[in-house]
């Protein structure tokens, strides 16, 4: 399947219109060239009302631990942005509710497969670390592993502001992994 085919398809994408607050609107982001894959959760519902990719605070603090500026983040030579649900799936008591699993089921592996030059897959948040990795470890445990999983992964825990305590009790995320994923994504954009 031709990957810009496929990319329509998931814009166009209604399977889970009955259970969207506010209808769908599948926000992707890929092309053939993509370098580096962000594996997220669900769009908020900033970047539903935009179309456009982590265009909220949880972006700016992840461009922020990227050290990239937003010309690069969205250009989808660099970067592929892949979440588990595709579509913003509404409110819940603390936070969005968790994405719906039809997006992965249905089109993640047509569209991955496609993406045959991504040299770094960053995992962002829980549901995507399930998918992609190991599904009984938490979030912590895989955060933790990063020196094991680099140069090709690496699991982050999500950059939205409503992790501030994890960040707190996690000080070593900072000082020693940032940096690291930072001078990663620094080779792989400059090359």
């Amino acid at each position: 399947m031709n990957q810009m085919k496929i990319l329509d398809q998931i814009r166009m994408c209604t399977i889970c219109k009955h259970s969207l607050p506010l209808g769908p609107r599948p926000v992707v982001q890929a092309s053939k060239q993509s370098k580096i894959l962000i594996a997220g959760q669900a769009p908020s519902l900033s970047v539903h009302n935009t179309g456009l990719p982590f265009n909220d605070a949880s972006g700016k603090r992840l461009r922020s631990w990227l050290n990239i500026n937003e010309a690069q983040f969205y250009n989808p030579d660099y970067f592929a942005i892949v979440p588990m649900g595709f579509c913003y799936p509404g409110k819940g008591k603390t936070g969005d509710l968790p994405p719906p699993p039809e997006c992965a089921k249905i089109w993640h592996q047509k569209l991955l497969a496609q993406l045959n030059n991504i040299e770094l897959t960053i995992i962002i948040g829980q549901h995507a670390q399930r998918y992609h990795l190991e599904p009984n470890k938490s979030l912590t445990e895989q955060v933790k592993e990063w020196q094991t999983l680099l140069p090709e992964r690496i699991v982050l825990p999500h950059p939205s502001p409503r992790n501030q305590a994890w960040l707190k009790h996690h000080p070593w995320f900072q000082t020693d992994v940032i940096p690291k994923l930072q001078k990663r994504v620094y080779a792989l954009i400059s090359s």
